[in-house]
């Protein structure tokens, strides 16, 4: 395992716990939205490309039906090159907004848990 605060992934991609991907898929989703409307395969690539192991569609595609819901994305289908169509997903001004509320909590999210993680933080001492 490498520091976790440099910038070595500690894991193969596919290797990091499933509740971490679980808490982490909803931002990573609008991430994946922010350069453009993309639609849930080539999202399922980007995350396997950036070292977050493949995610299933079966977990994906709800998510995105639930933020569609929530006004956080809108949907468009396209027609295929010589298949079927596609159903297109792109960040509404809502959803932009929304992962910008998320980056920033992530981010002191993270912080604290590394401080908190941190081998040379002090612990304290339980009384006996």
């Amino acid at each position: 395992m490498t520091d976790p605060r440099s910038e070595q992934p500690a894991a193969a991609a596919g290797d990091w716990p499933s509740d971490w991907l679980r808490a982490t898929l909803g931002f990573l989703a609008l991430r994946a939205l922010a350069a453009g409307p993309s639609y849930g395969y080539a999202m399922i690539g980007d995350f396997e490309q950036h070292g977050f192991g493949t995610i299933k569609g079966g977990t994906l595609y709800p998510l995105l039906t639930r933020y569609e819901t929530a006004g956080l994305v809108v949907t468009e289908w396209r027609a295929g090159d010589g298949g079927p169509g596609r159903k297109y997903f792109a960040l509404t001004d809502h959803g932009r907004a929304e992962l910008a509320r998320l980056r920033v909590e992530w981010h002191r999210f993270a912080g604290t848990s590394i401080r908190y993680l941190d081998p040379e933080r002090p612990t304290k001492e339980t009384p006996e």
